[in-house]
């Protein structure tokens, strides 16, 4: 419990700087993120959540199983590989 609050934290840290409100809270629909910073912002969660367990996490099978359904509905080909990051 202790690592998933830890997690919850750092992730807020990174999410704080694009808070709407002066005050720096969070709270739904807040965030003002531009473009061009969304990769770098993902990949600081992303080593957040690496550096806490140690190594990758597994998907589960229904988030998976959302990935793969939603990829499937995409227009064409090009975007369904530029989803899986092919």
């Amino acid at each position: 419990m202790a690592a998933d609050k830890s997690v919850t934290e750092r992730t807020f840290g990174v999410l704080r700087p694009y808070a709407v409100h002066l005050g720096g809270t969070l709270k739904r629909g807040d965030l003002v993120i531009l473009q061009r910073e969304i990769a770098g912002m993902i990949h600081e969660i992303i080593d957040i959540t690496h550096d806490t367990s140690g190594r990758p996490q597994e998907a589960n099978e229904l988030a998976l199983f959302q990935v793969l359904r939603e990829t499937r509905r995409l227009p064409s080909v090009q975007d369904q590989i530029d989803r899986l990051g092919g």
